[in-house]
């Protein structure tokens, strides 16, 4: 053999042995006991669901049901909120509104009826103090009877109470984002779908995901989308606001999502899945450390989806499906979530 050929047969060895390796340290993962997890809550969860995990640039664990695919398009419900609240932040990252910004400067209706001081960072931590019933499918479907997001923004303003002092109490509901997104179609001039498409859809390459409604837009419950495109989006987040090489959200915006907000305040109305979560904007925080740092945030929905990103494990994870989501189900997706821990050792001391 010439010294050429045993030199390539060489570098060839090497090549073999690193994608070796690489084989190796992706099965290090044995999702066998996160599988068993998930096929016995098949006949809670529904047969129409899907649970993707992420990690390390990849989707490691894949897991589809009959005929519902990782690009099914569903509603998900509350899950729109986490998409809501990042595109309000690229809002923020351009300088072209602050967080502390009052509502009434860019709404004087809010001044009108003597609202004018909630700010947008009380509408993104469900602060606004502004009266509203506990979420269920009733309220849903009260949405549905206004024009657009401008009548029904327009409605919170001049027609409900003030039950507390913005920023005093958390009450959960589609109050706030709704009105932080209609002061973006203020400032921007557009709608807020096209400018979820803009700024949060098409660079997320989210292709069946749509806030698009023939009547009122609902920014806090209203997005129609899939288990691979919220990935895409929860890879954008665990990956400090970039996806694909491109910077959606600023490192600094990202934090700020995650940081508490309802620290030291009375919670009025929390979902029954989101009991002994703290808030920040737009997501859950599920768990923290001992500093108070966020290590579990996500944005379950009334629809059964429940996305989260663990950032102590570096992973993330989206169970989506379209059965509607009740009390006993939340056990089953913390079920699932400690059989993730068990796998993927944690990187925080």
């Amino acid at each position: 053999m010439s010294l050429k050929s045993n030199r390539f047969c060489r570098k060839f060895s090497l090549v073999g042995s690193f994608m070796l390796l690489c084989l190796t340290l992706f099965s290090q993962y044995d999702f066998s006991s996160v599988d068993k997890k998930f096929t016995e809550a098949k006949k809670e969860l529904g047969k129409n669901t899907v649970m993707l995990i992420y990690k390390d640039g990849k989707i490691v664990y894949k897991k589809e049901t009959d005929d519902f695919k990782a690009t099914s398009p569903e509603p998900i419900a509350s899950c729109s909120k986490w998409l809501t609240a990042a595109l309000v932040m690229t809002f923020v990252d351009e300088g072209k509104i602050s967080l502390d910004d009052k509502v009434s400067k860019y709404l004087p209706i809010f001044s009108k009826f003597g609202k004018s001081f909630i700010t947008l960072r009380n509408c993104l931590s469900h602060q606004t103090g502004i009266h509203q019933e506990h979420v269920s499918l009733l309220t849903i479907m009260e949405h549905k009877k206004f024009a657009n997001l401008e009548e029904e923004v327009n409605d919170f303003a001049s027609k409900k109470e003030i039950d507390f002092n913005p920023g005093t109490g958390f009450f959960y509901g589609g109050t706030g984002l709704n009105i932080a997104a209609r002061v973006l179609e203020v400032i921007s001039k557009k709608s807020f779908d096209q400018l979820m498409n803009e700024r949060i859809i098409r660079p997320l390459a989210m292709r069946n995901t749509s806030f698009f409604n023939e009547k009122a837009v609902n920014p806090s419950g209203g997005a129609v989308s899939a288990a691979i495109d919220y990935m895409n989006f929860l890879s954008m987040i665990l990956n400090k606001g970039i996806y694909n090489g491109k910077r959606i959200l600023s490192e600094k915006s990202i934090a700020e999502m995650q940081r508490s907000k309802t620290a030291g305040i009375e919670m009025k109305y929390i979902p029954k899945t989101a009991e002994g979560f703290q808030y920040g904007l737009g997501e859950w925080i599920q768990e923290t450390d001992e500093t108070g740092k966020s290590i579990i945030v996500s944005s379950p929905g009334l629809f059964g989806t429940w996305p989260w990103i663990d950032n102590c494990r570096g992973y993330a994870c989206i169970i989506f499906t379209k059965s509607i989501i009740n009390e006993n189900k939340k056990a089953i997706y913390l079920d699932i979530k400690k059989s993730i821990e068990e796998v993927i050792p944690s990187n925080c001391k």
